[in-house]
């Protein structure tokens, strides 16, 4: 009990030894399959719901009350005490461009070509790329390449601006949304199974280690019919 009294809640009493981060995708229902028929909306309408439900955070609106316009390509590192509040940067899904729902509000899904958000977990005190940008690449995983022909990249060429590291914790980084990259699936084999991984790559990213699908990459299934 005494030892626990020295710990802060606001930051990690160890922070020389931080593992590189874990990644994840929106949308995620119930598993790393994302299966539909173009010609069948109830079968995408799902992924398009959770998609606008994540992305409520980031409407612009709420980003231009809520944080503030920081400077590109550097991080954004905030000094005074651990308990004061710390301002967080805009992430406006207009970003995102075809993949932020404003202009087609299903995503890409009503035509086949469905878009997937990546983000990386939170790591307090993280600096990814240690000063360079992390980007993001996609490819078949196992079978024929060919079955992944194209894929786009938003914002940009797919990379996590610097500015919106580090992340100090929930209790003083309060308003902060994590920046995403969105990879737009604009020509996939269809009426197969193609499984796809998804890399980080950057200074100090781990993404081959074959005990931790979840590490710098993830692994995911397209399936998309007609």
């Amino acid at each position: 009990y005494v030892m626990l009294l020295t710990l802060s809640p606001y930051t990690p009493r160890f922070r020389d030894r931080v593992s590189p981060p874990g990644v994840m995708i929106r949308p995620y229902l119930n598993g790393f399959t994302i299966a539909f028929n173009v010609s069948q909306p109830n079968t995408w309408q799902p992924y398009v719901d959770n998609m606008h439900h994540f992305l409520a955070a980031y409407d612009d609106k709420v980003q231009e009350e809520k944080n503030i316009e920081c400077v590109p390509g550097q991080y954004f590192i905030q000094g005074g005490n651990d308990s004061e509040e710390k301002k967080a940067c805009q992430f406006k899904r207009s970003l995102l461009q075809n993949c932020s729902g404003i202009e087609d509000p299903t995503f890409g899904y009503s035509k086949g070509q469905p878009c997937i958000l990546l983000k990386m977990n939170r790591i307090i005190g993280y600096r990814p790329g240690a000063g360079g940008p992390v980007s993001v690449d996609c490819k078949v995983q196992k079978g024929n390449e060919s079955h992944l022909r194209s894929v786009d990249f938003y914002p940009g060429n797919g990379t996590f601006d610097l500015m919106y590291y580090p992340y100090y914790g929930k209790f003083t980084h309060v308003n902060y949304t994590s920046p995403l990259v969105a990879m737009h699936f604009t020509d996939v084999q269809k009426n197969y199974l193609v499984p796809i991984q998804c890399s980080l790559n950057g200074k100090g990213i781990i993404n081959d280690l074959n005990s931790d699908r979840f590490l710098g990459r993830i692994i995911f299934t397209l399936s998309i019919g007609k």
